[in-house]
């Protein structure tokens, strides 16, 4: 007689504890232990307990290959169980950890493996390789892909869950009936794939499937009182114009930060610039060599912004001209709100750094067609026809962010990169223990967010910026994407902004320790460009990727397959920064948003003349009050740092567990809290009016989930 020892471990989170009864069964090369059930005296499987049994067998099993878990009936109500590893030690003393850090719903058997990252090339046993082609069937069968609309990265298909409930598949895949596999008819059921369950049950299945109730508790938490606070001032309610400037600063009393009020105070040019470096969207600025075309700009111009003892095209020659043109809204078709038409423009906006350090406006021009009707506004010109001039520029800024460059290549992306990881990578590949956290909810709160805040009823009639508005700006913008444009270094370099002082400083030291930690995992599991060819999942995996994400489009550039492992531990880095560091330009818009006349929808076309702006026409082009207000409450709503944050590099869940992987995690972990200490301590932000603090580590989540 043989005694294996069985730790079981219950997640801390509430009701996490069952029950219901539960079994455990041992499988190894040598044969599997009979059905155990875990039971002792007083309740078991508590929330957050940790309790062990003992497993006997008449002999020795043999290396351990699988763990499988029944939950059955007791004598009460059926119950969630929120299972977070299993530890076995076998008779020689050899310790075998079992991650499963999931929900297990309804009655069921699932399988675990053992936490060793294994590839599909260092598996040969018949065993083993099944099991992996049977979770990745239930997987594909379960999660589907959906095209939202043409042009767009397709979406989890939520449907998919009701036609496999309707269908009475979930996940269940047959076999041929065996002993050592599955229940008595020949049904083999998977990690986290319930034999009976309803759809939310279904949802739950796995960590990375199963949306945070305290999220969604503090969501609507967090907009009940500004919307009330705001609905009983009669603010949601009010249309017409704004009466004066300072009436704007008073709607958000009770959430000011420091930021927006900086924002509110500060319309200097020297601000407007900063913004294009360290605002939410610095992303849009590229380094002229000389002019183009269409923005006729001469000396005469711009030389008194440029002072004497230089000139625009010394200057150009310097690399110190830079560029932010805003051509993706040229043809944005004008959507309404309270029966008033909003209106759109694709300004050319130029900029030069000078010697002091800061980025300043030189001229902006409201269209990309020169002429008559399209005067170039210059600081020079009068206040109120340089502030409307800026105030478009905002405006652009503010539709290509919240559209392209948030929701687009964050949110989208990463929603395909979390799917394509469900449906082509098993729960023992090294990739999807690597993704994993860094997808934690992101399917689910773009459901959320398509639901609510995306659907028509929102977008058309709360917001500014229009379900027709925002299908034309993504559906271009995935058309021109690349793959530089997706990893910083090369997105840098090919806008030639390498160079201008403490721009993205931040998140080039957060991408270079992903990098590096990326690296020494994909070292220690991919030691050869054979490895990475023959890795027949992760090609699915890239392919997946290339077809669904970016539409199979050669023009990307995303390298499917990657052949090397530097290929493909550049794909994972940038996999990685695109979802964690979606903070930079996610949790300022509050900051810079709140300060309505900086992210503004316009109800006036832009201006043909100078001369003409006043401030009445100039709050007559800003939006309405109920309009103003229902933007105000969403860039609150979505700027809220999650009370259940995982920030960048924390992994409570220890999906790997050789030496070598939590090695590398320990060393990635103290590179990110001495970048935390250099941000936090270093003279650029204790100098600074505005620090800059949304990419400093602790404050960075690991995946897209608000």
């Amino acid at each position: 007689m043989t005694v294996y020892r069985v730790c079981v471990g219950t997640g801390p989170y509430l009701m996490a504890g069952t029950l219901d009864n539960i079994f455990v069964t041992l499988v190894g090369t040598c044969g599997e232990s009979p059905k155990r059930r875990l039971d002792r005296v007083g309740r078991d499987l508590a929330p957050g307990s940790v309790q062990k049994y003992k497993v006997r067998c008449s002999e020795e099993l043999g290396e351990l290959l699988l763990l499988r878990l029944h939950k059955e009936h007791a004598f009460f109500p059926k119950d969630s169980w929120y299972c977070s590893c299993i530890c076995v030690t076998t008779p020689g003393g050899t310790l075998c950890h079992f991650p499963c850090y999931q929900w297990i719903e309804g009655y069921c058997t699932i399988e675990l493996r053992p936490g060793t990252a294994r590839t599909i090339c260092q598996d040969s046993l018949p065993l083993l390789l099944d099991h992996r082609k049977w979770e990745l069937q239930a997987r594909q069968e379960c999660y589907r892909w959906k095209v939202p609309t043409p042009g767009f990265p397709s979406i989890v298909d939520v449907s998919s869950f009701a036609e496999v409930e309707s269908d009475k598949k979930f996940a269940l895949i047959k076999t041929v009936p065996c002993a050592d596999k599955g229940d008595s008819s020949g049904n083999r059921y998977l990690p986290g794939f319930p034999m009976k369950t309803d759809i939310p049950s279904l949802l739950s299945m796995e960590p990375n499937i199963r949306y945070s109730a305290t999220k969604t508790t503090l969501l609507l938490f967090n907009a009940i009182p500004a919307s009330l606070g705001m609905k009983l001032r009669g603010l949601l309610d009010r249309k017409g114009s704004w009466k004066k400037l300072d009436d704007i600063q008073n709607i958000m009393c009770c959430h000011k930060t420091f930021t927006s009020e900086y924002v509110t105070e500060h319309c200097e040019d020297h601000f407007f610039g900063y913004q294009d470096l360290n605002g939410v969207n610095p992303v849009m600025l590229h380094c002229l060599s000389s002019l183009p075309s269409k923005l006729p700009v001469t000396n005469d111009m711009v030389a008194p912004s440029l002072g004497p003892g230089t000139c625009l095209q010394t200057e150009l020659e310097r690399g110190l001209i830079f560029l932010a043109d805003y051509w993706i809204l040229v043809e944005v078709p004008v959507h309404c709100i309270n029966g008033r038409p909003q209106y759109a423009a694709s300004p050319l906006c130029l900029l030069w750094l000078n010697p002091q350090g800061a980025l300043v406006p030189l001229a902006i021009q409201v269209s990309q067609t020169p002429g008559p009707d399209s005067p170039i506004f210059l600081p020079t010109d009068s206040d109120w026809d340089w502030l409307l001039a800026k105030t478009w520029v905002r405006n652009s800024e503010f539709l290509v962010h919240e559209n392209n460059t948030h929701f687009l290549c964050t949110h989208l992306l990463c929603e395909a990169f979390a799917v394509a990881t469900l449906r082509q990578l098993p729960l023992c590949h090294p990739i999807y223990k690597l993704l994993l956290p860094h997808t934690r909810y992101t399917p689910q709160m773009n459901t959320l967010a398509r639901a609510t805040l995306l659907n028509p009823e929102a977008v058309d009639k709360v917001t500014s910026i229009g379900r027709q508005v925002l299908l034309y700006l993504m559906s271009t913008g995935l058309a021109h994407f690349t793959y530089t444009n997706f990893c910083l270094p090369d997105s840098l370099r090919a806008r030639g902004v390498q160079d201008i002082p403490n721009y993205h400083d931040d998140g080039l030291k957060i991408r270079a320790a992903i990098e590096s930690f990326v690296s020494e995992i994909m070292g220690f599991y991919y030691p050869s460009d054979a490895s990475v060819q023959q890795d027949s999942e992760l090609q699915a995996w890239v392919g997946e990727i290339f077809a669904q994400a970016f539409l199979g489009w050669e023009s990307s550039g995303i390298p499917s397959p990657p052949c090397t492992p530097g290929e493909l531990g550049k794909l994972l880095t940038a996999v990685i920064f695109n979802c964690s560091a979606h903070a930079a330009v996610n949790s300022g818009q509050h900051d810079f948003g709140a300060w309505m006349p900086n992210a503004p929808s316009m109800r006036q076309p832009p201006p043909q003349t100078k001369g003409t702006t006043t401030l009445k026409s100039y709050l007559d082009t800003l939006p309405e009050v109920n309009t103003t207000c229902n933007n105000i409450l969403l860039f609150w709503l979505v700027s809220q740092e999650p009370k259940d944050q995982r920030p960048l590099g924390t992994y409570p869940d220890e999906h790997f567990t050789e030496e070598r992987p939590l090695r590398s995690i320990a060393i990635f972990q103290s590179r990110l809290a001495q970048i935390s200490r250099d941000i936090r301590e270093q003279e650029r932000n204790r100098g600074l009016k505005l620090p800059y603090t949304y990419l400093d580590p602790p404050l960075i989540e690991n995946s897209v989930s608000i």
